[in-house]
């Protein structure tokens, strides 16, 4: 499983698209953001992700969890997001 790993200063748009392409091809990705404007850049691309994907068929299932991190030796909490592709049904005739 890819991991994409978001910061305060990230583009929720690119992140959105790398979310999408993931999904289309893996299935699956796993989002990993440290600090409150790293959460809110991750939550703002997985909402802009579920739009790239109508086109698709898919949307999205996401699970978040707080996880301990090491980062240059230094233990950090984390926001993770496991994110699942589902695929949308086709409406009723």
């Amino acid at each position: 499983m890819e991991t994409l790993r978001v910061s305060g200063t990230s583009r929720p748009n690119a992140i959105a698209g790398a979310i999408a392409a993931l999904l289309r091809t893996q299935g699956e990705v796993e989002i990993q953001s440290i600090g409150p404007a790293a959460v809110n850049q991750a939550v703002k691309a997985l909402a802009i992700a579920r739009g790239y994907l109508t086109g698709d068929r898919l949307d999205l299932y996401t699970q978040p969890e707080f996880v301990k991190l090491d980062v240059q030796s230094e233990e950090r909490t984390a926001v993770r997001f496991l994110v699942k592709a589902i695929p949308v049904p086709p409406p009723p005739s």
